[in-house]
């Protein structure tokens, strides 16, 4: 039986299983509105990651001022990728929108968003 699992990277590189909302908007206020920096004085980011213990992986990193990146994999440990990254600027409401559709495992909702070229 395929087993789905999420998880999210925070900011502070702490990893949490089957993150609720509340903890993915807490991560996300701290990306959009926090003043610190990142690990090596890069900016601070957030990882949401989502998938199957035995194949597909997709992931959406969150960086301060917006960015956002979604990508998919063929497996958990980034062997192949299926397509090439997806970028967009977003605000911290259309990040989460993001993150609990990564979460609710709405894939094609996230592909048919605007992203750049």
């Amino acid at each position: 039986m395929t087993h789905a699992w999420v998880e999210l990277t925070g900011p502070d590189g702490h990893n949490v299983q089957a993150p609720t909302e509340a903890q993915m908007a807490a991560a996300l206020s701290e990306i959009y509105e926090g003043d610190g920096g990142g690990p090596d004085g890069a900016a601070p980011s957030a990882v949401l990651r989502f998938g199957y213990d035995d194949g597909l992986m997709y992931q959406m990193e969150v960086v301060r001022g917006g960015a956002i990146r979604f990508e998919e994999w063929s497996d958990r440990d980034c062997e192949i990728a299926l397509a090439s990254p997806r970028r967009m600027s977003a605000g911290k409401e259309d990040a989460l929108q993001l993150w609990r559709w990564m979460a609710l495992r709405q894939v094609a909702k996230i592909r048919d968003q605007d992203w750049q070229e």
